[in-house]
């Protein structure tokens, strides 16, 4: 376990992403604020959305923390900081200044109409760093801030790997993996900040003052690299999915039906706070099953696995712009929700997948851009 490659661990880094994917174009047809909205969106899918919703990031920090530690035991500290210093910085930078105005565009163009057509001299201001559009300071990153947050809690984690390896060789470490705890203890402090941080510096994905979010996402990253070569943790994982899985559900399906009655809840009444609490808990049992799943059905090469693990992070830097063209494009043409729909996923995977096999991995100068190794 401690020196052999995670398949498991890639196929779900995989397959988060991929979720993201579809969540982001969910989120083109639900009532919450976004960039751009069909003219079909409503409620329909929310009640999905909000399942996928709390563990869909969580999962992604912590399967990045347990990359930081496989690859930071094979270099020097020195080497891998500046390695992953290049492989993020580099898409980052291209992301927010090429692949990101599009979005931005077509919010100010059609969301908050403080724009007139014009791609070229929208782009013009949006170069100017700082450039205010009545709350909408351009350049910005949108959700290219996952790519941002990872490099800094790797670089802000990396002096202390040294004592988080002794931490997790202790006795207490051990006893914390239990099978009687390692169900619940993750969650403890997750639960402290539902009621602390989270209240008092709601999410923004502003680096700048997200603090509420930087102490949780930075938790998950850090339990990553805690987990990562734990052998006791992952041969409870083997032990406990299948309980895992029934919390899972059981705590999905009463969260949903508190969830529809959300409106009705009496404010910071008891069932408002089961609520609150057993959306943390969810979040847990549902990592974890997946992990047991994940490490049962899908610890194995295949070829597969390693043109996905090398695809995803073009997809990801690719799909929200994709999503968004294509929903400037549909537009005018007045279809049904579920032709507009099929085209949206449609044309968002085709030009990802495109883009990625004839353009970006062929071409070495494009591959950095993408987060690609030469």
């Amino acid at each position: 376990m401690n020196s052999t490659r995670r398949y498991d661990l890639d196929w779900l880094r995989v397959i988060a992403f991929l979720l993201l994917i579809f969540y982001h174009i969910g989120m083109y047809y639900v009532s919450w604020g976004w960039h751009l909205k069909s003219a079909h969106a409503g409620t329909d899918l929310e009640p999905l959305m909000q399942l996928l919703n709390p563990w869909r990031l969580p999962i992604l920090f912590i399967i990045s923390g347990v990359a930081v530690k496989f690859a930071s035991d094979k270099l020097a500290l020195g080497s891998f900081a500046w390695q992953r210093w290049k492989r993020l910085t580099i898409p980052f930078f291209f992301g927010v200044f090429v692949i990101v105005p599009p979005q931005t565009y077509a919010e100010l163009l059609y969301t908050r109409g403080l724009i007139s057509p014009g791609y070229w001299d929208f782009y013009l201001k949006y170069m100017n760093v700082g450039y205010q559009w009545d709350g909408v300071v351009t350049p910005t990153y949108n959700h290219l801030w996952y790519v941002l947050y990872v490099l800094l809690y790797t670089l802000l984690i990396l002096p202390f790997l040294a004592m988080i390896h002794s931490f997790t060789r202790t006795r207490i470490f051990a006893r914390l993996m239990e099978p009687s705890l390692v169900l619940f203890v993750p969650i403890l402090p997750f639960l402290l900040y539902r009621f602390t941080t989270d209240i008092s510096f709601p999410e923004t994905h502003d680096v700048r003052d997200d603090w509420g979010a930087h102490i949780r996402y930075l938790s998950f990253f850090l339990l990553g690299i805690m987990i990562a070569k734990s052998n006791s943790f992952w041969r409870r994982v083997s032990q406990l999915h299948l309980l895992a899985t029934v919390l899972s559900l059981g705590s999905a399906v009463l969260l949903s039906v508190l969830w529809s009655q959300w409106s009705e809840l009496t404010p910071e009444g008891l069932s408002m706070y089961i609520a609150r609490c057993l959306r943390i808990c969810y979040i847990w049992w549902t990592i974890f099953a997946l992990f047991g799943w994940a490490q049962r059905y899908l610890n194995r090469p295949s070829a597969q696995l390693s043109y996905l693990t090398e695809a995803i992070f073009p997809y990801y830097i690719l799909h929200q712009t994709l999503i968004i063209i294509a929903g400037m494009l549909s537009r005018p043409w007045g279809l049904n929700v579920y032709l507009e729909f099929g085209f949206i996923v449609l044309f968002t995977f085709a030009g990802c997948g495109l883009l990625h096999e004839y353009v970006i991995r062929r071409m070495k100068w494009l591959r950095p851009l993408f987060g690609l190794k030469l």
